[in-house]
C-alpha cells in the first residue's frame, strides 16, 4: 500500500484508454495527463465554459445588431451542422491540448494531430475528455 503524502501531488499521470473503433475492433492508447487538483480542475472547466458563453453572447450581439440596422439576421445564425461540428471539434481539441502532455501514438502530440484525432476518431476524443474528468473529480488514476 502506498503511503499518502499531502502537498506533493504528481505533475502528471498516465492512463491506458480503450474505445470501440469504427470497424468494430477496440483501439487503445496511452495518454499522459496533466495533474490538477479539484479546485484547479474546476477553474479550468470554468474557463472553458467562459469561452462557450462568450461565443453565445457574440452571436446574440450580432443578431441584435442586425435587427437594429433593420437587417434580418441569418435564419441559422451559428446553427448549421457544419458550424456546430466545427465549433465542437475546436473546443474538444482545445480541451485535449490543455489536459494532455503526450500519447503513445505513432505521430507526435501536437495541435495538428489532435485535430486529426478529433475529426477521424471522435469517440477517442470523447474518451480522452471523459477519462480526464473522471480522474480529476473522482480520483480514479488507474484503468
Amino acid at each position: 500500500m502506498a503511503k499518502i503524502i499531502l502537498g506533493k501531488p504528481p505533475k502528471s499521470f498516465t492512463k491506458e484508454l480503450s474505445f470501440p473503433m469504427l470497424d468494430g475492433t477496440v483501439g487503445t492508447m496511452k495518454i499522459t495527463y496533466k495533474y490538477r487538483s479539484r479546485k484547479e480542475f474546476a477553474a479550468f472547466v470554468d474557463s472553458m465554459l467562459d469561452v462557450i458563453k462568450a461565443d453565445g453572447e457574440a452571436e446574440i450581439a450580432a443578431a441584435k445588431a442586425a435587427i437594429a440596422e433593420g437587417v434580418e439576421p441569418a435564419p441559422n445564425l451559428g446553427a448549421s451542422e457544419s458550424t456546430a461540428n466545427e465549433k465542437n471539434a475546436t473546443r474538444q481539441a482545445d480541451y485535449i491540448m490543455d489536459v494532455v502532455e503526450g500519447w503513445n501514438l505513432d505521430v507526435p502530440f501536437d495541435r495538428e494531430a489532435v485535430e486529426q484525432l478529433v475529426d477521424e476518431l471522435p469517440l477517442a476524443a470523447t474518451t480522452i475528455i471523459q477519462s480526464y474528468r473522471t480522474a480529476m473529480t473522482e480520483g480514479r488514476l488507474g484503468n
